[in-house]
């Protein structure tokens, strides 16, 4: 399944090897397809630098696709700020979209990267987060990752659809491995449960809110369309 990868450095180098072992990947191995790649720099005043980039031939240029739009996101706003400005600002709202991740996920990432931190982010397809995540781990890196969808059709659905993805495949990965494995398993099997737990919630306070919105709108249309009848009555009377 195609996911958006996020992995934090405290060193440029381990970012650069970090991409040389996804390239291996994608070269000598059937784990994952690397579609694009980039290794930024968070600075000092909260933006990102782009040290590095590549994407597949045919492809649009890295700062044109989802990975520009998620690289632009994360040297935004910050901190909880995104989900809640990203349904007042078209721009915000559009590279959400365009970078097909939720609000919540650049939100968690950002409060990770801060400045004088780097990170590789790629758009990779991969069926199982095993190797990615053993070589990064290796390496000291941080990893976040999301299965990207059409955020507008369903964010929220989406949301928990992603999560309980990546669930069953950390559970089957779980299934078959060591003993010292499962344990970090665990830890993100939990996370991961109590994120599932989280957005379910939210949805459904959300589902509710639109629908008394919705309800409330189709109220004032009916008040509305009765006071035009009744200011209509005394004309048409008039007329005849």
């Amino acid at each position: 399944m195609d996911r958006m990868l996020v992995v934090i450095f405290n060193e440029a180098d381990k970012a650069l090897e970090a991409r040389d072992a996804l390239r291996s990947l994608d070269h000598d191995d059937d784990v994952l397809t690397l579609y694009a790649y980039a290794v930024i720099k968070k600075e000092p005043d909260g933006t990102c630098v782009v040290n590095d980039e590549h994407d597949r031939e045919g492809l649009k240029t890295v700062l044109g696709t989802s990975l520009g739009s998620l690289i632009g996101l994360l040297g935004g706003p910050t901190g909880g700020v995104i989900g809640s400005i990203a349904g007042t600002l078209t721009g915000i709202t559009a590279d959400l979209d365009n970078a097909r991740v939720s609000a919540d996920f650049v939100d968690e990432v950002s409060k990770e990267l801060t400045p004088g931190k780097f990170a590789l982010i790629a758009e990779i397809n991969e069926e199982w987060s095993k190797w990615v995540d053993l070589c990064m781990e290796e390496l000291g890196g941080v990893v976040y990752r999301y299965t990207t969808a059409d955020v507008r059709q369903a964010e929220h659905a989406t949301d928990i659809a992603a999560l309980k993805a990546d669930l069953a495949t950390l559970k089957a990965e779980r299934a078959q491995s060591s003993t010292e494995r499962k344990v970090k398993l665990d830890q993100k099997i939990s996370q991961l449960e109590t994120k599932i737990q989280w957005h379910s919630q939210r949805t459904t306070e959300r589902r509710k809110l639109a629908e008394a919105k919705a309800q409330a709108k189709a109220d004032m249309l009916k008040a509305k369309a009765a006071r035009l009848r009744k200011e209509a009555e005394p004309k048409a009377i008039a007329h005849f």
